[in-house]
């Protein structure tokens, strides 16, 4: 991952040169392959005010599904390499939510995982009980599916991604960037302790949240409902 450009166009009417009234089109681009020393300290910061040892209440959400995704993100143009395929891509996913005692920061917490037979995602979103510039931190790893759903969520995947929503204000992102075909892998030495925290956090939440149980059991729901249907199916033909 090299770098993310998120546009926010306005909806531009065609007319011509002389048009009086032609609308303005802001880009907002994120540094998240190297973000200021700023932006650093403000990552920084939201990780350290998240509870290291979390207490939560006693409701709970825990839900499963498959979700589809026809169209490929335009906000990314793919490079001549790139290649897209025109078939949809078909995840299986499972979330679990727990929302956290006390007055503190956060209010509640969302472990996701996703398996698109092709790469394993973990993320964790953290929201914020009274957002006035924070709204919600988000941690992300993720792997090539070659291993089982219950390895991936057995090991400790670093983080590669973290993510913070203001409220009012552009988002702040940092990820690991590799190679591009014209420039070098970029030196991420002085961020290593942001993914380390990072990584820690989600290793720490994965375990209070059961997610190596929950996954696994949630996932094997869609797989023996998916067979039924399809032995269903094949018994309606005959």
């Amino acid at each position: 991952m090299i770098g993310l450009l998120i546009a926010v166009p306005a909806f531009c009417q065609q007319g011509g040169e002389n048009s009086p009234a032609q609308p303005q089109v802001k880009v907002n681009i994120l540094n998240v392959c190297s973000p200021s020393a700023e932006e650093q300290k403000e990552i920084s910061s939201a990780l350290a005010r998240i509870p290291k040892q979390p207490a939560f209440g006693p409701d709970f959400e825990i839900s499963h599904g498959v979700s589809t995704l026809t169209d490929a993100p335009n906000f990314l143009q793919p490079g001549a390499s790139t290649q897209v395929s025109d078939q949809p891509s078909v995840a299986r996913y499972v979330r679990i939510r727990r929302e956290f005692t006390g007055q503190g920061v956060f209010s509640s917490v969302q472990y996701s995982f996703s398996d698109d037979g092709q790469s394993m995602v973990e993320t964790l979103v953290l929201h914020v009980r009274d957002p006035k510039e924070l709204i919600q931190v988000s941690l992300e790893d993720s792997a090539s599916a070659i291993g089982t759903v219950a390895s991936m969520v057995a090991a400790d995947t670093p983080v590669n991604r973290i993510r913070l929503e203001r409220f009012g204000k552009s988002s702040i992102a940092l990820a690991r960037c590799g190679a591009s075909e014209n420039k070098p892998a970029p030196d991420q030495t002085v961020y290593e302790p942001l993914f380390r925290a990072g990584s820690e956090i989600v290793s720490e939440y994965r375990h209070r949240l059961g997610a190596k149980r929950t996954v696994t059991a949630e996932l094997a729901q869609i797989t023996s409902t998916a067979s039924a249907k399809a032995r269903a199916s094949k018994t309606a033909k005959q």
